[in-house]
């Protein structure tokens, strides 16, 4: 048997278009974030797949994309999971601020280093910050010695993948499609253990909002394939797109 799986990073949140470190805040979709999920379920339909189960994060940008994709595809009964193993990746105190603003203030050097290194998570945020997860009433589903404050790629990683192992493969077993709408970190930590890719691989790899990704996986979730489906041209002009829309925020 071949398993086939979906993943979709969520459609531009507001703080996306603002620049902002979102991590664990809880936003909404922008309206051009609501467009990227009607057109990712545009992609998706044409596969032709009936989703038999689709997991979410606790994060409205996420469990929005979903219900926005199922109901474009009129499949919005499909049993739903939302947990907090795939939300994005914390990070701690930067979460809200401007991603410009916070390398002027610690120097471009510390916040790639934050950004981009593996293992090395952020400053965590005060005990009394309301971006502490313990004080927000959202996370109280989550064991407190379980939450996290400041994250690296590792450890998003590392909170993922019990979820992947007790809950999704065997709904990928049962053998019916299953769709995964969650955040780039979380997403790009799955796709770094499916593509066995080492840490300097994931380190360079971006994963665009709102563009589908279609696994089909060997019975021991080797990787058969793998396709974004999106086109070359249209993939690499989008990537360019959200790049250049980032400088013209930083140039305000």
């Amino acid at each position: 048997m071949v398993y086939t799986l979906v993943l979709l990073r969520h459609g531009e949140s507001v703080m996306n278009k603002e620049n902002r470190f979102c991590g664990w805040i809880d936003v909404d979709l922008s309206d051009n974030g609501r467009q990227q999920a009607r057109d990712a379920a545009d992609m998706i339909r044409k596969l032709n797949l009936t989703f038999g189960h689709v997991f979410t994060s606790i994060l409205k940008r996420s469990y929005d994309t979903a219900s926005i994709v199922l109901e474009e595809l009129n499949q919005k009964d499909v049993p739903s999971t939302k947990t907090w193993r795939l939300n994005e990746r914390h990070y701690g105190a930067l979460q809200g601020l401007d991603k410009l603003q916070v390398a002027q203030q610690y120097g471009e050097a510390q916040v790639k280093q934050w950004r981009r290194s593996y293992d090395i998570p952020p400053p965590k945020a005060p005990e009394d910050s309301p971006h502490n997860p313990k004080n927000n009433p959202l996370f109280d589903v989550v064991p407190r010695e379980l939450l996290p404050n400041g994250e690296s790629l590792k450890l998003t990683l590392e909170r993922v993948m019990p979820f992947w192992d007790d809950t999704i493969v065997p709904e990928l077993k049962k053998g019916h499609p299953v769709f995964i709408a969650a955040h780039g970190n979380s997403l790009r930590g799955l796709i770094k253990m499916l593509d066995g890719m080492t840490e300097a691989q994931i380190l360079e790899f971006d994963l665009p909002t709102g563009v589908p990704v279609l696994y089909k996986l060997y019975e021991d979730f080797t990787v058969k394939s793998k396709e974004f489906l999106m086109d070359e041209a249209a993939l690499k002009a989008k990537m360019e797109a959200e790049k250049n829309a980032i400088k013209k925020q930083a140039a305000k």
